[in-house]
């Protein structure tokens, strides 16, 4: 039977080179204009050479457009917002097209973050229509909206942001009572109390892998980690489960930093990392971004943490190779599989400009 949400807290290196093994150590983060090069450069490199299809506005290149968002936010360079205006011209402010309902927000992300900017209505009012349409992917139409073929998926976590950002957008406190009640049904089926950790799905609880591991998924991790983070920097102070969020974002650090490898990357399987030896740098991307905000919002303790958000950085770096591309990133899954280094992505790009961003105003 599952327990509420609430029961189970109470219960509870460097550019242009391949990652090189061996990066045993943290070192600094280097000067901020290196970061800057380098966010443009990985940057510029998706915008030459697209995944999807020319006015996709699905959850890769949504992912992909939160980094640039970041990027803007923490370096206030207006080639990232002028990017970021141009693609949502493009799109309409449309939410995204896909039949599942978190996903579709992924876009809708950018759309609120650009109101919060420029303060035009048409940047968010197809998103607020689209919250209430009669739909059985929308808050609306169904009370579980947010399934995956009737089962909860921890990506989909990523998309609760978009619910504070309306509020503070509008002042409207029923888009929190949304998002209080979309993350605990996902977190109280999802979340090994535990281990501090998400499952990717139901389908993964009490499944161990060939070497009698449990099965952690690092970039469906990610997506919960880096989420929460983003969810907790717009709601009001007093948002009410603050605190509850607070929680699972600190044991979500520490379980994280034990499972980082040597050469600061995680692996595709968190819990075993032999399983696919490869660095994976979705995940790591995504990890590193939420060590940092949380470093930089005093919510995670700095001695503690920074050494591992040093290696995290380090190894990324490491993975943008001279053109531009970042590699070693899982394609498109739902579960831990091998990573090859020429693999690359959209939301790989997303996740390593999420982490520049934050490590940038980390640096100073």
């Amino acid at each position: 039977m599952k327990r509420s949400f609430a029961a189970f807290l109470l219960c509870g290196v460097l550019a242009c080179m391949a990652p090189r093994a061996g990066a045993q150590s943290s070192q600094p983060f280097p000067p901020r204009a290196q970061i800057l090069a380098l966010m443009h450069r990985a940057d510029d490199y998706q915008i030459a050479h697209p995944v999807m299809k020319p006015g996709d506005r699905n959850w890769e290149r949504g992912t992909w457009y939160t980094g640039v968002m970041e990027a803007w936010k923490a370096t206030h360079d207006k080639a990232f917002l002028n990017q970021a205006l141009a693609w949502g011209r493009q799109s309409d402010w449309q939410v995204g097209q896909e039949k599942l309902g978190a996903n579709r927000l992924f876009c809708a992300e950018t759309w609120t973050e650009l109101y919060l900017t420029k303060r035009d209505p048409a940047m968010i009012e197809p998103t607020q229509r689209w919250l209430k349409t009669d739909a059985p992917n929308s808050p609306a139409g169904a009370k579980r909206w947010y399934l995956d073929g009737g089962k909860p998926y921890v990506d989909s976590l990523y998309g609760a942001v978009v619910f504070p950002m309306l509020t503070r957008a509008t002042g409207n406190k029923e888009y929190l009572a949304t998002m209080r009640s979309f993350f605990d049904d996902v977190s109280g089926e999802l979340w090994d109390k535990d281990e501090g950790l998400y499952y990717r799905d139901p389908t993964f609880i009490g499944k161990l892998d060939a070497n009698g591991k449990k099965i952690f998924w690092s970039r469906g991790n990610g997506w919960a980690f880096a989420g929460i983070a983003r969810m907790l920097e717009y709601p009001p102070k007093n948002e009410p489960d603050r605190q509850k969020y607070i929680a699972i974002f600190r044991q979500m650090a520490a379980a994280l930093i034990e499972r980082q490898s040597p050469d600061g990357f995680w692996r595709a399987n968190l819990d075993d990392p032999a399983e696919f030896p490869h660095p994976e740098s979705s995940g790591t991307g995504f990890f590193c971004f939420g060590l940092a905000w949380g470093i930089n919002h005093h919510i995670l303790d700095r001695k503690t943490y920074l050494p591992a958000t040093e290696k995290a950085y380090a190894a990324l770096m490491s993975a943008v190779s001279p053109e531009g591309a970042v590699e070693w990133g899982q394609l498109v899954d739902s579960q831990p599989h091998a990573v090859k280094q020429t693999n690359t992505h959209e939301y790989v790009t997303g996740a390593f400009l999420l982490a520049s961003g934050e490590v940038y105003r980390l640096s100073k």
